[in-house]
């Protein structure tokens, strides 16, 4: 089969094996903003060569706006309601193959109060199937850095709970498209550990984060840090602001270990924090989509 993991500003491609393991990839930026309007022939090029019968998408091509709108399934939910939900697109440009959606999952049904604001989350979910059929029963939360980092809660393999923070594309924003980014250099590849901890540092002292985000721009006009070095510390500030306002550090019982799944370099990151706070971590990788999408049509057939 083939795993699609089709997000906003990237597209990932996993080609498995009858076992669910992983035998070829490929990345594109064709995510749903540079697909829009022509997602069959950017699938049909993205697999060229690959004839796998089987296709399961999954991500922002289920949203509003993307291939077809698949609704959300409301928490709980498990394996067994992802893979019932699944649902067959059809396309005359893969008329001989079979496509299905995976739906995302909200924030809206029981155990939530009513008067809560909705969340969401697309794409995400395939990765948690992955997880979900490995851990023992019991709680367990899991963190998904990213431009919209996901926190979620397990309860006895279900997704009980989650939240969003948008940590990444506020980053992202403030460096590109505010005074904070002026004093900063183009190239933020390389993380100060320095920085980084004085940010996450930062981040528990009183004034909130309006007030430390207009400190990012003090420290470079005073030079009491250099320009370099502002990047890792404003990553380090908006980490630390959502790690503490997921309520992991007043978890009751205490968690063990939060688990993080992503790419290495913002897992890196969360981690550093987590681990400075006395949470320890379980990391895995973001390719657990493909096994999850794996996952979820072995339940489905």
């Amino acid at each position: 089969m083939i795993a699609v993991d089709w997000g906003t500003s990237s597209l990932r491609l996993y080609r498995l094996d009858v076992e669910g393991h992983v035998v070829e990839r490929r990345r594109s930026e064709q995510g749903l903003q540079a697909s829009a309007g022509q997602f069959e022939s950017v699938l049909a090029a993205q697999i060229a060569g690959w004839d796998d019968p089987l296709i399961l998408l999954s991500g922002m091509v289920g949203s509003r706006g993307g291939w077809r709108e698949v609704p959300y399934l409301p928490c709980p939910v498990g394996v067994e309601e992802l893979a019932t939900a699944l649902v067959r697109l059809e396309s005359a440009a893969f008329n001989e193959r079979q496509l299905w959606i995976v739906p995302g999952v909200s924030n809206t049904g029981s155990g939530v109060s009513s008067d809560a604001v909705p969340d969401v989350m697309r794409g995400e979910e395939t990765q948690l199937a992955a997880l979900l059929a490995v851990l023992p029963r019991g709680n367990h939360v899991a963190c998904l850095p990213g431009t919209h980092s996901k926190w979620v809660t397990i309860t006895d393999g279900r997704v009980h709970r989650l939240a969003t923070a948008m940590t990444g594309e506020l980053y992202a924003v403030l460096r590109n498209h505010s005074l904070l980014g002026k004093l900063m250099p183009a190239d933020d590849s390389r993380v100060d550990a320095w920085a980084f901890e004085s940010g996450l540092k930062r981040s528990r002292q009183t004034g909130g984060l309006l007030h430390h985000l207009f400190g990012v721009r003090t420290l470079g006009l005073f030079n009491q840090m250099e320009s370099s070095a502002l990047p890792s510390y404003l990553s380090g500030l908006l980490i630390g602001h959502e790690i503490l306002a997921s309520g992991v550090l007043q978890h009751s019982p205490r968690l063990s270990q939060v688990h993080l799944i992503g790419n290495d370099r913002l897992l890196a990151l969360y981690a550093q924090a987590l681990i400075a706070w006395g949470v320890g971590v379980q990391r895995h990788p973001e390719d657990l989509a493909a096994r999850g999408m794996h996952a979820l049509w072995q339940h489905r057939t």
